[in-house]
């Protein structure tokens, strides 16, 4: 048996991996040098061509960048109305912002639990939280694997729910062949570094509803308007003259920004093409170590991988999952959790939930972890995380099963 590197072996390799990376390259540095040599480094062209270039890859009508895709969620929740007394659906498996958005609009967040095998929202979880508060689903593809479009939009109409999808993870996707970011009333986006492409920070949202589209340029900007159609107070005066015609924020992304990003969209078919090998490469090495959970995938989605989890079986391991954790780390190969529940966290604690509500969740989180995904490994990259996922399992095999496989 080879001697885990945390125990005075040798580890897999010499220099450690992360989780996840970003890939710049010199085009990117070219796009973003242009335009901060130019006379617009914000309120400029290129947000305009970035919004043009992602409605047309989604195949939505409107796309909206904003600074982040936690400010997307926010003006999503916005531009919906959702307000106080609402109440939002939405997944504890998840970053928290997939909740805040709710909170931020003074809204209540409602966890529905999840499909153990798929990790996304549960459609029939969603059905059973439903109330005559609940005002929109936020619905999350977690991993970059698309939610269950056609139950939770069945579930939207008949009860006059708006449909958020939270797809920070899961540009590229696609379900029933058609792009996320064209099925749900609003998507949004994440361009942070992990995602499969960046703009250093970053979001969006994209819609096929006009009424949405107005709604978050509003709030994107102040809730200022130049536009004459939308002034609501004194006659026009001039070029000069805006309004504020609601309450917004300043979520605008920069055209620096909007260049990378753009930039890196002409690379995001290979870099899905990339991300996809290597997700084929893991669950061809995992899918028979009975010590491990492979996540499963329904047949709807063709799915851009943002994260590839490991789900341990921990009653067939004699350690914890922290010590497999840092057993991995030692091997240089260095993992993440993806997602603590959130409302375990102590400030959802202090508004009143409790640990126990989606025992589902509660369940698949205790064995999740993380491994290295993203387009730039190299093919011995993913052989180095394969031999240290076998090498740690290996090692912490309960002896019974060690007996049985040397067998």
């Amino acid at each position: 048996m080879e001697k885990l590197a945390i125990k005075g072996g040798y580890p897999v390799r010499n220099s450690k991996i992360f989780y996840g990376r970003q890939w710049i390259d010199e085009d990117d540095i070219q796009a973003a040098a242009e335009v901060l040599r130019s006379d617009f480094i914000t309120c400029g062209p290129k947000v305009d061509e970035f919004e043009q270039e992602l409605a047309g890859y989604t195949g939505a009508r409107f796309a909206v960048a904003v600074s982040n895709g936690t400010a997307a969620l926010h003006c999503a929740c916005m531009a919906a109305g959702i307000g106080p007394g609402d109440e939002v659906i939405t997944t504890p498996l998840t970053f928290a912002a997939s909740a805040n958005c709710a909170l931020y609009c003074g809204a209540r967040p409602v966890f529905a639990d999840i499909d153990p095998h798929t990790y996304n929202i549960d459609p029939e979880s969603i059905r059973a939280c439903i109330t005559p508060k609940t005002k929109a689903v936020v619905a999350v593809d977690f991993t970059g694997q698309a939610v269950k479009h056609r139950e939770i939009r069945e579930i939207c109409e008949q009860y006059h729910l708006v449909f958020i999808e939270d797809a920070a993870h899961a540009i590229a996707t696609r379900y029933d062949g058609k792009p996320i970011g064209s099925l749900a009333d609003m998507t949004c986006f994440s361009f942070h570094p992990v995602k499969t492409i960046t703009g250093g920070e970053g979001g969006a949202i994209t819609t096929n509803s006009e009424e949405y589209y107005k709604k978050l340029m509003l709030v994107r900007t102040h809730g200022i308007t130049h536009d004459q159609a939308d002034m609501e107070g004194a006659p026009h005066e001039g070029p000069w003259y805006y309004e504020q015609v609601m309450l917004g924020y300043n979520y605008r992304l920069t055209d620096f920004q909007a260049a990378l990003i753009a930039s890196q969209m002409k690379k995001l078919d290979r870099f899905a093409a990339r991300r996809k090998e290597i997700v084929k490469a893991y669950d061809e090495a995992f899918s028979k170590i009975p010590e491990l959970i492979v996540q499963k995938e329904i047949s709807q989605s063709d799915t851009c991988r943002h994260l590839y989890i490991i789900r341990l079986d921990l009653g067939k391991l004699a350690c914890t999952r922290r010590e497999f954790f840092d057993a991995m780390s030692a091997e240089n190969v260095q993992c993440q959790i993806h997602y603590v529940p959130v409302y375990w966290f102590p400030y959802y604690q202090h508004l009143g939930y409790q640990r126990g509500l989606c025992p589902q969740a509660e369940e698949v989180y205790k064995g999740i972890m993380s491994i290295p995904l993203y387009p730039k490994m190299t093919d011995q990259d993913v052989k180095d995380v394969i031999h240290a996922v076998k090498r740690v399992i290996k090692y912490y095999q309960k002896e019974q099963e060690r007996r049985q496989n040397d067998v």
